[in-house]
């Protein structure tokens, strides 16, 4: 049904229950004018008589009372579903869907849920975690997480943080297969790779040479598709490995790693989180934005400052 004949055969209804067209008009926020033009319009398009009009009162014709009559549940239900859509949409509460990447990201968002579910308990979150990207319509998101910003239409993305890749060892590995002075001495030691999970392709380590960012492919000792068992292998003293600050931020500042050749780290990539408009945002939606930027953006938890980072390369 078009939405000029809902507007029709409510303005009917209203101009019924007040006894008049004016007073209909009023009520809908149009001109009496463009109420009467409606309702003759809509006579035009049934080919029937619904109101007996005179310049005092006005009835519905026997075709009206009958119209009226099988129209009016239709309409409730109708005025029903705008008001709980409205409710809904100034409610703390419900579903709330959130997607994510799968690498190591588990441990910087729970946070997050956690404080925001003890703060709005009938909040539902629905979380989905996966390195592939997510599309934001078909998926539904209420919130999406990526390490780079989203590309799809409509999107609103918003940096949360750098993503520092750091070459790193731990102590037992240095003492027994000592210190990479430089890029060339590294490529005798024993490296880590993460493999693609979808093409099974091992990924290049992104390294800052002379100004600028490069890719070179290390030879593995070990290569992996989970980022949580590389960090493992260079904690054990196995491997040295590039590893994300999300994931290597606290190790590091405990001494467990130690940064290397801090020379030719790279912050080229951030954490964004990305959402639609905020006018059309529910506001449980607009409320856990909020939180997450509260949280995370700018975070000192997880960035290393440079006098961090090379005080901590003195731990060796």
């Amino acid at each position: 049904m078009a939405i000029n004949e809902l507007k029709a055969i409510a303005t009917l209804a209203k101009a019924v229950e007040l006894g008049s067209i004016r007073k209909a008009a009023l009520a809908q926020g149009v001109t009496a004018q463009a109420a009467s033009q409606s309702l003759a319009m809509l006579e035009e398009h049934l080919g029937v008589r619904l109101l007996n009009r005179t310049t005092r009162s006005l009835s519905l014709t026997e075709e009206g009372q009958r119209f009226l009559e099988t129209t009016k549940p239709a309409l409730a239900t109708l005025d029903l579903a705008l008001a709980q859509a409205r409710e809904s949409k100034d409610e703390i509460a419900g579903a709330l869907r959130i997607v994510g990447p799968k690498s190591s990201f588990a441990p910087i968002l729970m946070p997050v849920i956690s404080a925001f579910c003890q703060r709005y308990p009938a909040i539902h979150p629905e979380v989905q975690l996966d390195d592939a990207k997510s599309n934001w319509v078909l998926d539904r998101v209420d919130v999406g997480f990526r390490i780079g910003a989203s590309t799809d239409e409509g999107v609103i993305a918003r940096r949360l943080f750098p993503v520092q890749l750091i070459i790193c060892a731990s102590p037992a590995y240095l003492a027994r297969y000592g210190v990479p002075r430089n890029l060339q001495e590294l490529q005798t030691h024993r490296c880590s790779a993460f493999r693609h999970p979808s093409t099974g392709q091992t990924l290049p380590w992104y390294l800052r040479v002379n100004g600028e960012l490069v890719h070179r492919h290390v030879t593995p000792t070990l290569s992996t598709n989970d980022t949580e068992l590389e960090l493992q292998a260079v904690l054990a003293g196995q491997v040295i490995g590039q590893i994300a600050n999300l994931s290597a931020a606290s190790h590091i500042r405990e001494g467990r790693l130690v940064p290397l050749l801090l020379e030719h780290m790279t912050d080229h990539l951030g954490v964004h989180m990305y959402y639609g408009r905020r006018e059309a945002q529910p506001k449980r939606v607009r409320a856990f934005i909020d939180l997450a930027l509260e949280m995370l953006f700018d975070t000192e938890q997880y960035v290393l400052t440079p006098a961090e980072l090379h005080s901590c390369t003195r731990l060796r």
